[in-house]
């Protein structure tokens, strides 16, 4: 292990290279505080024998800036000086020294106390390898199931749009709307409280379920090429109750995976409206989860600019024009008003995952 002593006298760096020679360390010398610390900065250096009366540097002030450095406060430092009262020992014990030795010292003193800290050294090494390679660890296994959570969540999505092939790139594209849209409103005050960075991206990986509830409609009612007479459309409402139930089936097994909550809240509430006037509960205003409010605006504005076999595909300035009129009846005022200021990144988003294009 490699030991730095500093001390500006050379007698003692000779006495104590001679005492140390027959041990197995690697010795560094330093004359002043100065040099002690381009030593370090070039050195892995284990433990520091550290004259205390230095003259420019004094002991005191080399310790400080080592025990302030991220990178060297863990290494220990073995004070050793001529003065022998307390307020000195104390003043560096304050500054974090592992130890305190008085001048004339006993070597076998010095030497147990040497590999004492050596000792702790390398368990305190090893544990920080453990703990770095424990972390890596957890991250790794975060990530897999991580990664496991958005391949189940693509999965069911995908179900609902076999089903529904009409949808094409719908699922995607919806997808990063509420993405685009939370960003743009975390700042808002009514909205910074909920929108931070983990449910903003709960929400990015929950959108993909919106629909999910439309595997229990019949494909008779689902795959109609034309409109639907109002029996077949008092089935189709019922879609975001199904999908909802699915889900918090699901949440009751799998508690831990909070994602769920907000795929829930996001099944259930995106066809409702601000006014009161939307299904399957005809909920109003704030009592509309935040998640379904910003999925209503990207659902809509995703549906208009889609071909259907009832409709033509609308142009972005015209599903536009639709979602301001709709403004303050069927959406939330704070989400058109974020939609607006960041509608070119829908349209970009709409050209780039164009179904036509896949």
């Amino acid at each position: 292990m490699n030991i730095l002593i500093v001390d500006d006298e050379a007698k003692n760096l000779k006495l104590l290279e001679v005492l140390f020679h027959s041990m197995k360390y690697v010795l560094f010398k330093a004359f002043d505080g100065r040099t002690a610390l381009q030593i370090l900065n070039k050195n892995e250096i284990d433990l520091i024998l550290l004259d205390i009366m230095m003259p420019e540097m004094d002991g005191y002030e080399v310790c400080r800036k080592i025990k302030t450095d991220e990178t060297k406060k863990d290494i220990p430092i073995i004070m050793l000086t001529s003065l022998n009262d307390d307020e000195s020992q104390i003043k560096g014990l304050a500054l974090r020294a592992a130890d305190f030795i008085t001048k004339p010292f006993k070597f076998e003193i010095l030497e147990s106390r040497v590999k004492t800290q050596l000792a702790l050294k390398k368990k305190s090494d090893e544990l920080k390898t453990f703990n770095d390679k424990l972390k890596e660890m957890v991250k790794e296994r975060t990530r897999e199931l991580e990664l496991t959570q958005e391949v189940t969540i693509e999965c069911m999505a995908s179900v609902a749009e076999y089903r529904d092939p009409e949808t094409g790139h719908h699922i995607k594209r919806t997808q990063i709307y509420v993405k685009e849209l939370a960003i743009q409103l975390k700042t808002h005050p009514k909205f910074k409280d909920y929108l931070n960075e983990d449910t903003i991206e709960m929400l990015y990986l929950s959108a993909p379920l919106h629909d999910i509830g439309k595997v229990g409609i019949p494909d008779s009612i689902l795959l109609k090429p034309d409109k639907l007479t109002d029996e077949a459309f008092a089935v189709m409402k019922k879609h975001p109750i199904f999908g909802a139930e699915a889900i918090a089936k699901s949440e009751k097994k799998l508690t831990k995976i909070s994602f769920l909550k907000y795929a829930k809240e996001i099944s259930i509430s995106h066809h409702e409206k601000w006014d009161g006037s939307g299904y399957p509960y005809g909920l109003k205003g704030d009592e509309i989860p935040i998640a379904g409010r910003l999925m209503a605006l990207a659902d809509v504005y995703d549906a208009l600019i889609s071909k259907r076999v009832y409709k033509p595909a609308f142009s972005h300035e015209k599903a536009v024009q639709l979602i301001t009129e709709g403004r303050d009846t069927h959406f939330d005022p704070d989400v058109v008003d974020a939609f607006l200021a960041i509608e070119n990144k829908f349209r970009e988003i709409a050209i780039t995952l164009s179904d036509e294009k896949h």
